[in-house]
Protein backbone atom coordinates (compact mmCIF):
# COMPACT_ATOMS: atom_id res chain seq x y z
CA UNK A 1 0.00 0.00 0.00
CA UNK A 2 2.80 2.42 1.03
CA UNK A 3 4.72 1.74 -2.41
CA UNK A 4 1.24 2.83 -4.12
CA UNK A 5 1.21 5.68 -2.09
CA UNK A 6 4.96 6.78 -3.14
CA UNK A 7 4.06 5.87 -6.94
CA UNK A 8 1.03 8.76 -6.22
CA UNK A 9 3.32 11.20 -4.87
CA UNK A 10 5.76 10.99 -7.40
CA UNK A 11 3.41 10.98 -10.55
CA UNK A 12 2.07 13.81 -8.33
CA UNK A 13 5.38 15.52 -8.03
CA UNK A 14 5.73 15.10 -12.22
CA UNK A 15 2.87 16.71 -12.95
CA UNK A 16 3.75 19.51 -11.27
CA UNK A 17 7.17 19.77 -12.21
CA UNK A 18 4.95 19.67 -15.79
CA UNK A 19 2.66 22.15 -15.13
CA UNK A 20 5.70 24.61 -14.18
CA UNK A 21 7.90 23.90 -17.02
CA UNK A 22 4.79 24.26 -19.46
CA UNK A 23 3.94 27.75 -17.79
CA UNK A 24 7.19 28.81 -18.76
CA UNK A 25 6.48 28.22 -22.82
CA UNK A 26 4.91 31.42 -24.64
CA UNK A 27 3.22 31.05 -27.91
CA UNK A 28 2.22 34.50 -30.43
CA UNK A 29 -0.12 33.67 -32.72
CA UNK A 30 -1.65 36.34 -34.99
CA UNK A 31 -5.18 37.02 -37.55
CA UNK A 32 -6.64 39.23 -39.71
CA UNK A 33 -3.20 40.10 -41.30
CA UNK A 34 -1.65 41.00 -38.27
CA UNK A 35 -4.64 43.16 -36.86
CA UNK A 36 -5.31 40.58 -34.21
CA UNK A 37 -2.63 38.97 -31.49
CA UNK A 38 -2.66 37.12 -29.22
CA UNK A 39 0.25 35.25 -26.54
CA UNK A 40 -0.52 32.30 -24.22
CA UNK A 41 1.28 29.92 -22.10
CA UNK A 42 1.87 26.31 -22.22
CA UNK A 43 -1.34 26.47 -19.63
CA UNK A 44 -3.60 28.04 -22.50
CA UNK A 45 -3.52 31.32 -20.67
CA UNK A 46 -4.07 34.31 -22.48
CA UNK A 47 -1.26 36.29 -21.35
CA UNK A 48 -1.50 39.07 -23.66
CA UNK A 49 -4.42 40.28 -26.58
CA UNK A 50 -3.33 43.78 -29.18
CA UNK A 51 -6.79 44.24 -31.35
CA UNK A 52 -6.48 47.25 -33.86
CA UNK A 53 -8.26 50.40 -33.76
CA UNK A 54 -9.52 49.90 -37.00
CA UNK A 55 -11.63 46.68 -35.80
CA UNK A 56 -13.10 48.67 -33.02
CA UNK A 57 -15.45 50.41 -34.94
CA UNK A 58 -19.28 49.48 -34.45
CA UNK A 59 -19.40 48.82 -38.18
CA UNK A 60 -16.95 46.01 -37.76
CA UNK A 61 -18.40 44.07 -34.72
CA UNK A 62 -19.21 40.74 -36.76
CA UNK A 63 -15.78 40.20 -38.13
CA UNK A 64 -13.94 41.14 -34.73
CA UNK A 65 -16.21 38.63 -32.86
CA UNK A 66 -15.48 35.78 -35.61
CA UNK A 67 -11.52 36.93 -35.37
CA UNK A 68 -10.98 37.20 -32.07
CA UNK A 69 -12.73 33.29 -32.52
CA UNK A 70 -10.63 32.39 -34.99
CA UNK A 71 -7.46 33.70 -32.96
CA UNK A 72 -7.91 31.86 -29.53
CA UNK A 73 -8.82 28.47 -31.23
CA UNK A 74 -5.71 28.49 -33.79
CA UNK A 75 -3.49 29.51 -30.87
CA UNK A 76 -4.84 26.85 -28.44
CA UNK A 77 -4.20 24.13 -31.49
CA UNK A 78 -0.41 25.66 -32.16
CA UNK A 79 0.21 25.33 -28.15
CA UNK A 80 -1.02 21.94 -27.80
CA UNK A 81 1.20 20.76 -31.05
CA UNK A 82 3.64 22.78 -29.17
CA UNK A 83 3.33 21.06 -25.67
CA UNK A 84 2.80 17.19 -27.12
CA UNK A 85 6.10 18.01 -28.89
CA UNK A 86 7.87 18.94 -25.65
CA UNK A 87 6.22 16.00 -23.91
CA UNK A 88 7.31 13.32 -26.61
CA UNK A 89 10.49 14.92 -26.72
CA UNK A 90 10.98 14.61 -22.88
CA UNK A 91 8.99 11.83 -21.63
CA UNK A 92 10.07 9.57 -24.93
CA UNK A 93 5.86 8.62 -25.00
CA UNK A 94 4.84 8.27 -29.30
CA UNK A 95 2.38 11.21 -28.97
CA UNK A 96 2.19 11.27 -33.18
CA UNK A 97 -1.30 11.09 -33.15
CA UNK A 98 -1.43 14.25 -30.79
CA UNK A 99 1.11 15.42 -33.52
CA UNK A 100 -0.90 15.48 -36.19
CA UNK A 101 -2.75 18.50 -37.73
CA UNK A 102 -6.26 19.06 -37.97
CA UNK A 103 -8.14 18.06 -41.36
CA UNK A 104 -10.85 21.04 -40.97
Amino acid sequence: MFNKLKQFKDLRDEAKKLQNTLSQETLHHDEMGGKLNIVIDGNLEVLSLDISEELLAPTEKQKLEKGIGDLVNGAIKKMQRKVAMKMQKESGMDLSSLLKKDKE
